[in-house]
């Protein structure tokens, strides 16, 4: 345990202001990475089973937005501007559902086709011919994403068309119909996402997603990787976890922000045996109704996305997801949508809310170190003896993760409070100390110092309950660059 000793607040000032002053002197970073290198080779799970890598080794940062209505209710042109926004933004997953939600099967798309013929399954509405039909759209938008370097996270239904009653999807047409997908989009970049915001709820259920996922295997020679989409509170590893077609879980830790601590759920999901890499598929959307009520609580704001970041991916998650409210069900008040639940703005401009950029960020952090070798470490945030101030609890939690050898160790201070580190698994002879801003993408050097100089106690450039930081000690030798800035990751 490193020993706790108090700097003065003379020389906490000091280092605070010329952390805080150097950060200011920066402009905000904007996303300088690349898209997806397919040539990389198909997507699989990484050796020690948390992340995913593709083929050749090169790991993979699953960066997801929730556009659930997707191929339901965008044209060729307004696909266009909404891919093309995420891929500017360093999105590598989008998530999209082919028998959509909001009446999918029975409300047209914006060219007025629907998927099936009488809402029967085993009749898919497909004609001769380019543009003809709901599958071509599809075809499409999923063709626009690969071309900009995103993968189509596939969810080929809405929970209810399998779940709830009179379901359209029963155990004798779903292997038939994963097959017709998994043929037609075999050779596309996409992740099959089954579920759709539904539990398991009986063994009939479960002979259905197996059905499905048979024929998805079947169709497309078994290339492309499984997750499972949960209803809010859950994960897949609550039914699913010994099902072999899955390859990693999904959770969704819910729009419900008073009610953090789902978020160590995470962490719950990374510990199990056997081990399977886990992802927060839904956390909290942007300008969404707080806990579902409006009229009571408002709606949350870009600010509420980062720590949900911060929570998921130091606690192990191979990657995180974004959401926004109006995204999601792409609402444009120009078609006569009707609004899901209040929401504040059209699709096309919730694209420019700040909280997807904040997404950006997390992922050049990420990535400015090595990647594959991240590991939960709640131990390095020494307890506060009030202990729900330091680690904290709710809202105000802290999170730490490291690298497994102990070459860089990375602290999320949500509130600006007194904080000190336990370098017992840092092996640093001389560590280099950073600050890194999550709304802006900038680093500010603190110093370099030796391990036993390392200053015991620490607090944020901008000390306040609301203002968030990540603290990044990195192992000098090492050389690693100023946090947020690109890397060789392999």
């Amino acid at each position: 345990m490193f020993e706790t000793r108090f700097l003065s607040p003379r020389i906490l000032s000091i280092l605070c202001t010329a952390a805080l002053s150097f950060s200011l002197t920066l402009r905000a970073q904007v996303w300088q990475g690349k898209p997806v290198d397919f040539s990389h080779g198909d997507l699989r799970v990484s050796d020690n089973k948390h992340f995913l890598q593709h083929r050749d080794g090169t790991p993979f940062f699953y960066l997801g937005d929730t556009a659930w209505e997707l191929f339901h209710r965008l044209n060729h042109e307004e696909a266009d501007l909404y891919l093309a926004d995420r891929a500017s933004k360093g999105f590598t997953v989008i998530q999209a559902v082919a028998l959509a939600e909001l009446d999918g099967i029975s409300a047209p798309n914006a060219y007025g086709h629907l998927p099936l013929i009488d809402r029967d399954l085993s009749r898919l509405d497909i004609k001769e011919g380019a543009d003809n039909d709901y599958w071509d759209n599809v075809d499409y938008i999923i063709n626009k994403s690969n071309e900009l370097g995103m993968y189509i996270g596939f969810l080929p239904s809405w929970g209810w068309y399998w779940r709830d009653k009179d379901p359209v999807m029963n155990i004798q047409n779903a292997e038939q119909y994963g097959e017709f997908l998994g043929k037609r989009y075999k050779d596309k970049q996409l992740i099959w996402i089954l579920g759709g915001d539904r539990d398991v709820a009986n063994d009939r259920q479960k002979e259905v997603i197996r059905a499905l996922a048979a024929g998805l295997k079947k169709g497309d020679g078994g290339r492309h990787l499984f997750t499972f989409h949960p209803p809010g509170a859950s994960g897949s590893s609550q039914w699913l976890h010994n099902e072999t077609w899955l390859d990693f879980h999904m959770r969704q830790n819910g729009h419900e922000i008073l009610y953090t601590d789902r978020y160590s759920k995470t962490l719950d999901d990374y510990n199990l045996q056997p081990v399977k890499p886990v992802i927060d598929g839904e956390p909290v959307y942007e300008d969404h109704p707080v806990n579902f009520d409006a009229g009571r609580r408002g709606h949350t704001v870009s600010a509420d996305l980062r720590p949900p970041f911060y929570w998921d991916t130091f606690n192990g998650a191979l990657g995180h997801t974004y959401g926004h409210h109006s995204i999601w069900q792409m609402y444009d008040p120009d078609k006569k949508h009707s609004p899901i639940n209040n929401p504040l703005m059209s699709w096309k401009e919730a694209i420019h809310q700040p909280g997807s950029t904040y997404m950006t960020y997390g992922r050049m952090l990420l990535e400015s170190r090595p990647f594959l070798t991240r590991i939960p470490d709640p131990g390095l945030i020494v307890s506060d003896k009030v202990q729900t101030a330091v680690p904290g609890t709710g809202r105000y939690r802290f999170v730490a993760a490291r690298d497994q050898d102990g070459t860089y160790a990375m602290i999320y201070a949500p509130a600006g409070r007194r904080f000190s580190v336990n370098l017992e698994n840092i092996k640093a002879e001389t560590i280099k100390a950073w600050w890194y801003d999550p709304r802006t993408g900038t680093a500010s050097l603190i110093g370099n110092f030796k391990k036993s100089e390392l200053p015991a106690n620490f607090i944020s450039p901008t000390p306040g309950e609301t203002l968030d930081w990540i603290l990044v000690l990195d192992d000098e030798s090492k050389g690693y660059p100023s946090p947020g800035t690109r890397m060789n990751t392999k």
